[in-house]
């Protein structure tokens, strides 16, 4: 299972949405700690915000929020919100095999793809960015620890 880039773009915009609350964020900022493009990025924010996963604000002193509190945010449901396509393979999407009525291929891998999805279900954002692991990520990404006030964040 490999998950599109749009959907790691969506998880890595929400921990860096959160990391930085409760300053709003920009999408240039994300783009530039991320290295990734900001174009792209724009198309994945607007799909947080429609499906209120961010809060966005326009015009000048606006940016990105998060919709709803990190604990609330499930790992699982964004990747089902952000995957176009989660068939594994043909058959799952209605296409035909010579072997579906018989095929235990067919009930593995969606056995396989239901433990996945429910790994990802057991965590919130919450958990991505917990303890040191989130001072970590947030001095990687260029902003002081979660929640404090000061140095080394990005002048959005």
């Amino acid at each position: 299972m490999r998950l599109t880039r749009y959907t790691d773009y969506a998880l890595r915009t929400l921990i860096y949405v959160a990391l930085h609350e409760p300053r709003q964020s920009s999408i240039p900022a994300i783009a530039r700690a991320y290295g990734i493009s900001e174009s792209h990025l724009t198309k994945v924010v607007h799909q947080l915000g429609r499906i209120g996963l961010v809060h966005t604000i326009r015009g000048r002193g606006g940016g990105l929020r998060l919709g709803r509190p990190p604990e609330e945010i499930v790992v699982g449901a964004v990747v089902r919100a952000t995957e176009d396509d989660l068939a594994l393979v043909e058959c799952f999407s209605g296409g035909a095999c010579a072997i579906t009525p018989s095929c235990r291929l067919r009930r593995v891998l969606g056995e396989a793809l239901a433990a996945f999805l429910g790994v990802l279900d057991r965590y919130t954002l919450a958990d991505l960015l917990g303890g040191p692991d989130g001072d970590a990520i947030a001095q990687l990404l260029g902003l002081s620890a979660p929640g404090a006030v000061g140095e080394g964040r990005h002048p959005d």
